[in-house]
């Protein structure tokens, strides 16, 4: 039995605990689960009494986010009888995952956020392949472009179990329609809506430079748009340098917004001591007099917009695609998070191969979407499953788009360059937000942080 003796999630965080009465079951086909509207949903998997054994799962999500995935356990735990631990890792998955391993305590289950991470787990060994319940699921609810970067070498390691649409831009209704402004449809227009939005009195943008993911996506967003995916390919591959004009042109362009103060709630010091979710909160609190008219980032903004402020999605908080820039076609930027088992021996137990294949199935996708803020790549999902027209919008298009999507730039570089706090693009991005001028810096400091990364 993998994990015994670990502290209850409901130790770690009391304050999101739920009693859950754990019985044992074992579903049949034809078992139904009742959702809190009282509406039965037949159950699509099938799961193993687990009586007795423990699971510990990781991942980075706090807030809403963790408190949305916990609903997912509790269902688990309940049909399984099964006892499930969650703890966080910080964003430094690769490091966490890695210091457990050495102390001899791995956690059994960890969401992984790159895909170059995932890749350097399966090659040290540290995660287990998929079993045959895992790639039934994976077979019936994902497309094949889904299973792919959960891969290696043609081996399933993972399941993608949150998708995020990382071209999205919130705004304040109030905001926008003070100042007498609309949705801009190219980066032009955007600037020049931040702009008028600032000459009405509201501060246009909040930034959430004390994130330096966060960074990394606007920067992905207008890179993909001006230069193009194969551009964009190559320089996830490090097959240019951080050094070539097409990074300069992105950085350039980037300076518009990033490079005027009065552009910024708190100008740039203000954005680089905020974090995501205040990004997010300082924009949608005050519904009258809000402190910005638009905020950047995913759909998962809908999460702290639910969680944190009175704002209606679709009435006070709406959104629109990240503009074109330069000419070129409208970003569509995605990314995710991938579910693995843990492994060292290279064996996964029934019970860490049983929670990969329920978060990979159509029930576990269905909970995590009822409260909003989520969106599943599970193509199975019934889209009555999001809870109002703004998200039900956002995960049609990502179902639509099928395989031909772009993943996100940074996570698919090796975790010391993309995904690492105090180095690499998060330290190189927050280093241009608090010098925009320095265009050609910037540059330099990614190219070294590249290269070493990446091997010279």
């Amino acid at each position: 039995m993998r994990g015994s003796g670990r502290v209850s999630r409901r130790r770690v965080f009391r304050a999101t605990a739920v009693t859950v009465a754990v019985t044992a079951l074992t579903l049949s086909a034809c078992s139904a689960e009742e959702d809190e509207a009282g509406s039965e949903r037949p159950a699509t998997i099938e799961l193993p009494d687990l009586s007795g054994e423990s699971l510990e799962v990781s991942a980075v999500w706090t807030g809403a986010e963790r408190d949305n995935f916990l609903r997912v356990l509790d269902e688990f735990e309940a049909r399984t009888g099964a006892s499930v631990s969650f703890v966080p890792s910080g964003d430094n998955v690769s490091q966490f995952v890695g210091t457990k391993i050495e102390g001899g305590s791995p956690p059994d289950i960890v969401m992984v956020p790159q895909p170059g991470v995932l890749q350097e787990f399966a090659e040290q060994g540290w995660i287990a392949p998929v079993g045959d319940l895992v790639q039934e699921q994976l077979d019936a609810n994902y497309t094949q472009g889904w299973q792919d970067i959960a891969a290696r070498d043609g081996v399933q390691y993972g399941v993608y179990v949150k998708a995020a649409n990382k071209s999205l831009v919130w705004y304040s209704d109030t905001a926008f329609e003070y100042a007498g402004v609309s949705v801009p449809e190219d980066w032009d227009a955007f600037v020049d809506t931040s702009w008028t939005l600032w000459e009405s009195g509201t501060t246009p943008l909040s930034v959430a430079g004390g994130d330096g993911w966060t960074l990394t996506d606007w920067f992905e967003n207008i890179y993909l748009s001006q230069s193009g995916p194969e551009m964009y390919d190559r320089l996830i591959a490090h097959d240019i340098p951080w050094t070539d004009p097409s990074v300069t042109d992105a950085l350039t362009a980037l300076a518009q917004v990033f490079g005027e103060e009065r552009l910024l709630v708190g100008g740039a010091s203000g954005a680089l001591q905020t974090d995501f979710p205040t990004s997010v909160t300082q924009t949608f609190t005050d519904l009258e007099t809000p402190a910005a008219g638009m905020v950047f980032e995913a759909d998962f903004v809908g999460a702290v917009i639910t969680d944190s402020t009175d704002a209606v999605i679709g009435e006070d908080a709406r959104v629109f695609p990240f503009p074109a820039v330069g000419g070129g076609d409208a970003p569509v930027v995605s990314a995710g998070d991938a579910a693995v088992a843990v492994a060292p021996d290279g064996e996964a137990s029934e019970a860490q191969q049983a929670l990969l294949a329920f978060l990979a199935s159509t029930d576990a996708a269905w909970i995590w979407a009822e409260p909003g803020g989520y969106v599943s790549p599970n193509r199975s999902l019934d889209l009555d499953a999001y809870p109002n027209e703004t998200q039900r919008g956002i995960a049609e298009a990502l179902i639509a788009a099928g395989d031909d999507f772009r993943f996100d730039l940074s996570d698919q570089t090796p975790a010391d360059f993309g995904g690492t706090t105090g180095q690499g693009m998060w330290q190189g991005l927050q280093n241009f937000l608090r010098d925009p001028s320095d265009v050609q810096g910037a540059q330099e400091y990614l190219e070294s942080q590249a290269a070493d990364a990446y091997g010279g």
